[in-house]
């Protein structure tokens, strides 16, 4: 769960990339085989730093705030796996509760339990989504806009971070959920790892880059 506030002060020279261990009997787990592959990088002047999260409800905040607390990002990128998405999509919406179809990695199966009792019913992403969705399409990445997070552990640790950027300590820090497809041996649709860490490098480089996201109707996006 999520601890008090640190008074620790903030580098601005680094971002947090996380992703999650193997869940639902997979062996492996695109979002962090691209993190670990991205983890020591330098995007637009930011030294990357790569973090597992266990794919653990409650746990999987806790190590997300000790990671932010060690490191102190300018920016916090959390990744997930979204098996049966054809592209990188990039999570406009956290809500407010766990609701989970599958046992997470101990065995807890959460229904309809508030994330955060009291907490808002949900928070809005703080990345330049439409911004970094143009940057990957002009790259000829497939990559969309979603509205939707699940109710899994991804979406848990999408509404902790939101949760946390909202106190006052981590003013100017923006931050956010991108799910990635399965790779080609978990299944189809999928995308190879070379090209998801290609698109995710494109989406770091643009939010670091982007002050305001572009409006709709500067293009055809979702």
């Amino acid at each position: 769960m999520l601890s008090p506030p640190s008074t620790a002060v903030r580098s601005p020279s680094s971002v947090l990339v996380t992703g999650f261990d193997p869940f639902g009997g997979s062996a492996v787990n695109p979002s962090w085989d691209a993190i670990h592959a991205l983890n020591g990088r330098e995007i637009a002047g930011h030294r990357i730093v790569g973090g597992e999260i266990p794919t653990v409800f409650g746990t999987s905040l806790g190590r997300l705030q000790a990671l932010m607390e060690q490191h102190r990002p300018r920016l916090v990128i959390c990744t997930g796996q979204a098996g049966g998405r054809p592209a990188i999509s990039l999570e406009r919406v956290a809500i407010n509760v766990n609701d989970a179809r599958i046992p997470d990695n101990v065995g807890a199966k959460p229904i309809d339990v508030p994330i955060v009792p009291d907490g808002p019913a949900a928070y809005f992403t703080s990345l330049p989504i439409k911004a970094m969705l143009k940057a990957l399409l002009d790259a000829g990445v497939r990559a969309e806009v979603s509205q939707t997070a699940g109710t899994f552990v991804c979406n848990q640790t999408f509404y902790g971070l939101m949760h946390l950027l909202a106190r006052p300590e981590w003013q100017g820090v923006r931050g956010g959920l991108i799910h990635v497809p399965w790779l080609p041996e978990q299944g189809q649709p999928s995308m190879r790892l070379q090209e998801l860490v290609r698109g995710l490098e494109i989406a770091i480089t643009t939010a670091l880059s982007t002050t305001h996201d572009i409006r709709k109707e500067a293009g055809a996006l979702n």
